[in-house]
């Protein structure tokens, strides 16, 4: 039997706030006998890892992009995937590590193919965002209640 916190949902929304401020809106709080927490099964995976690692490539991805392309725009993106692993790698530098590697990917992923905003870069932001919110309900509605 494993033990595993469940992701804190307004972790995710921090995220995502910047672009999707309903989402975090309608996201209520884990019960209190729910709350994330180090339970000593460290470094065992979650049931949502695979959807926090696409999660936090796509943070890195909208990073790059917004930056690209908005760069007065404050930089939400990243410490948004700084709250994200903050609550959800304590004690698991692994997981960490790997949630971090994800997001340079999505970040370095678009820095080989733009160098400046084009229409295309604005589209897949728009895209990247919305994939984004998609997953980050998905993700709350799933294991966050």
């Amino acid at each position: 039997m494993i033990h595993r916190r469940l992701i804190h949902p307004l972790v995710i929304c921090a995220a995502l706030t910047a672009a999707f401020p309903a989402l975090a809106q309608s996201v209520t709080t884990v019960p209190q006998g729910q709350a994330p927490g180090n339970s000593g099964d460290a470094e065992q995976p979650a049931p949502y890892d695979d959807q926090l690692l696409r999660l936090a490539e796509i943070l890195g991805s909208v990073n790059y992009l917004r930056n690209l392309c908005s760069p007065a725009t404050e930089d939400d993106w990243r410490s948004g995937m700084q709250q994200l692993l903050d609550a959800e790698t304590k004690n698991e530098p692994k997981r960490k590590e790997r949630l971090t590697a994800a997001f340079n990917r999505g970040y370095r992923s678009f820095a080989s193919v733009y160098t400046n905003c084009t229409p295309l870069a604005v589209v897949a932001e728009e895209r990247y965002r919305n994939e984004g919110a998609t997953l980050a309900t998905e993700i709350t509605a799933r294991f966050g209640n």
